[in-house]
This record gives C-alpha cells, structure tokens and sequence, in this order.
C-alpha cells in the first residue's frame, strides 16, 4: 500500500523533479496543474499528502488550503505548501491557512522527501512503527504475523493488507472503491464483489468463538474496524 501524495503544481520541470524523487521512495504520485483540478482529484482519491504550489492558475494555493481545511471529511490531510514568496509574513499567511509545512523555492528535493516522511509518521504512525494493536488484534509488522487473543491468525497476502489499511485507521469506514485502491492499487482494475469476498475471507480468519466481529459493515458506505458494532 503505497502513501499516495497529490502534487499540485504546474510548472512542469518541478512536477518532474518532485515526482522522480518521491516515486523512488516508493510513494504513488498524482498531479494536478489547477487548484480547481486538485479540489476535485482530493474528493475522488483522499490522498495521504498534498504538495500544494503557492502560485497557481484559477485557484490559487492558499485558497485550495483554505477549502480542504474547510472540508468536513478529512480535513487534516497533511500539506506541505511550496513557494518562491520567502517573507516571513507569507510563511506565517500560508500556516495560519492550514498548511502543516513551507518549504521556499528553490528547493532540495531531498529536504522535500524528508519533510514528507515526517508529515506522514505524524499523520500515520504506522508507517514508522512495527506493531500495531486494535482491542485484540496484534499485527507484527516486521514479521508479518497476526495474533487474536494471543492466538495465531494465519492471512493471505491481501488480507493482510486488507487488515493493515483498517487498522492504520480503526473506526474510520472505508468505500469499496478506496480500499480497491489502497489494499489493490490504483492501476489494478477488478471488480467492487473482490472488496466482499476479502472481507469475507479476513471475517472468518479473525472469527474466534469468545470474540467479537471486529469489523464493521456499514451499509451503502463500505467498512471499518469497529469492536462497538
């Protein structure tokens, strides 16, 4: 499951940079060349992080910052905000609109991917962690193994990407269509039943006689991790 970062600039040879650098640390890329481009791709992808240009065409960057901070989904999906203005007070403007990072044209490519890294560990501390535990549900993810009541759960390699992407984000309820996409791949085209059948396989791998269904199907909406039922 790669992070995937919405790069919204349109200057090409930046995009060109940023997305080489970014895509050999392994992360999925997506551009947008408008602000009005990036409101809708962030509506139809919900991106991990934003590399949002300050200056851009139709909408500029601090009015996109401004609208996603305002969105009632999601509303704190790191952004880091680019830009030639180096004034203190065009720092401080682009903070107080929402960004979480400012990083001043020209820039090190390096230092950018740095930045990224730490919005992400903040934003998903499972990226920088090698256990992660939800009520009774222990995922070792060095060893790639996964115990219930400290009893050993045996997983396919989906369902355990499947169980990973619900329990970077427990309670939180995930499309069909975008756990197609975090747990498949965007490039990878099968059909919305797959996201069921999977669902179905993790339900029965995870099913204990004393325990709980520890997911939760929420209907017309997709699923989430949620013991509360």
């Amino acid at each position: 499951m790669k992070p995937c970062i919405l790069i919204v600039e349109d200057e090409p040879a930046q995009v060109e940079v940023l997305s080489y650098n970014l895509k050999q640390e392994g992360f999925h890329i997506v551009v947008a060349t408008t602000g009005e481009r990036a409101l809708l791709l962030v509506e139809e992808i919900e991106p991990d992080l934003v590399i949002l240009d300050w200056m851009l065409p139709e909408v500029s960057g601090i009015e996109v910052c401004r609208r996603l901070r305002a969105r009632p989904r999601s509303p704190r999906v790191p952004i880091i905000m680019l830009t030639a203005r180096g004034e203190e007070g065009d720092r401080v403007r682009g903070l107080e609109t929402g960004a979480d990072d400012y990083v001043v044209k020209p820039y090190s490519p390096t230092e950018v991917v740095a930045r990224v890294w730490a919005l992400l560990r903040r934003a998903r501390p499972a990226l920088a962690e090698e256990r992660l535990e939800y009520a009774d549900i222990v995922m070792d993810l060095a060893q790639r193994k996964v115990t219930r009541q400290g009893r050993p759960i045996h997983l396919g390699p989906t369902e355990f990407r499947l169980l990973l992407t619900l329990m970077e984000r427990p309670g939180r309820v995930f499309s069909r269509a975008q756990l197609l996409d975090l747990v498949w791949g965007r490039d990878v085209h099968v059909a919305d039943r797959t996201v069921d059948v999977h669902i179905r396989r993790l339900r029965k791998a995870l099913d204990l006689t004393s325990a709980t269904d520890p997911i939760r199907t929420v209907r017309g909406a997709g699923y989430a991790l949620d013991t509360g039922g």
